[in-house]
């Protein structure tokens, strides 16, 4: 089953989540770093006090994603891809967090494989004119 959520519901699909989720970046060597941070939400961007690890590698590789994970196993995770910006406060290192694109997500079966791109009945949020085909012979 499809939960139908338009790009301008995402403040809503935040607010609904709350403020925790992981934050994943990469490392020099391409391997995942998560680490579960608080997210705030400031005028069309996020922000979140993370470590060190974690703002070296968003300064480095600053395509950055959130995960928020499915609250019930009926539910979606919400999956934002954000470009981050690395600030340094006093209490430490705080990535600004632009989203770039956003997906509900679940595991389960695609309603008609032949015409979802997904594999599953995913349902992709693209902000703004980045609303692309994506999958296979997109």
């Amino acid at each position: 089953m499809s939960i139908p959520v338009t790009l301008a519901d995402l403040d809503g699909a935040l607010r609904q989540r709350g403020p925790a989720a992981y934050v994943l970046t990469v490392d020099e060597r391409g391997a995942p770093h998560v680490v579960h941070a608080e997210l705030h939400a400031h005028g069309g961007h996020l922000t979140a006090a993370v470590g060190r690890h974690t703002a070296e590698n968003a300064r480095s590789r600053p395509r950055v994603s959130l995960l928020y994970p499915s609250r019930n196993p009926a539910d979606y995770s919400l999956i934002v891809d954000t470009v981050a910006i690395v600030d340094v406060a006093d209490d430490g290192p705080r990535l600004l967090l632009t989203p770039a694109r956003a997906v509900l997500h679940r595991p389960a079966p695609a309603p008609d494989p032949a015409t979802s791109p997904c594999g599953s009945d995913c349902i992709p949020l693209l902000l703004g004119s980045q609303a692309r085909p994506s999958g296979p012979g997109a």
